[in-house]
């Protein structure tokens, strides 16, 4: 518990507060969506080549996302974007929100130093992972019996 305090105290430093948003910074001290989803539609686990893992399950009403919900063991910056990517999600159509792209995402952090955009790419390649099993599983039902 004390290296996740020791990190969110490093986050708010005057030196990071100079390397990261005010976006970045807020989203990862109180993310949004944070917590899975039971009976989720949608729902994708990836871990990125840093060895952070980010998890997404999906809520969809009428191919729209109606809520989101992430989890991440990474950094505050992997926190952030996942916390970003289910604020950007929620309320889009399912073809809206196949667009969210990595760049998004930095956009609407006010963007990331260039060795913690990958975070963002995480972000992005999960929420559509949750996309592609919602899809799959809407065009053959039967699958939703035999997912974790």
């Amino acid at each position: 518990m004390s290296d996740g305090l020791d990190e969110l105290e490093e986050l708010l430093s005057s030196e990071n507060r100079k390397t990261y948003s005010a976006k970045v910074i807020d989203h990862a001290m109180n993310p949004r969506n944070l917590g899975l989803i039971e009976n989720a539609d949608g729902y994708a686990g990836i871990t990125g080549p840093c060895g952070d893992t980010m998890k997404i399950w999906l809520k969809v009403d009428n191919d729209q996302i109606a809520k989101a919900g992430f989890m991440t063991d990474g950094c505050g910056t992997s926190i952030a974007s996942g916390s970003m990517v289910t604020e950007l999600a929620t309320g889009k159509d399912i073809s809206e929100a196949l667009l969210i792209s990595q760049q998004n995402i930095l956009d609407a952090l006010n963007g990331l130093p260039e060795e913690n955009k990958h975070c963002a790419l995480l972000a992005s390649n999960t929420l559509k992972a949750a996309i592609k099993v919602y899809m799959d599983v809407k065009k053959e039902p039967w699958k939703k019996a035999y997912r974790k």
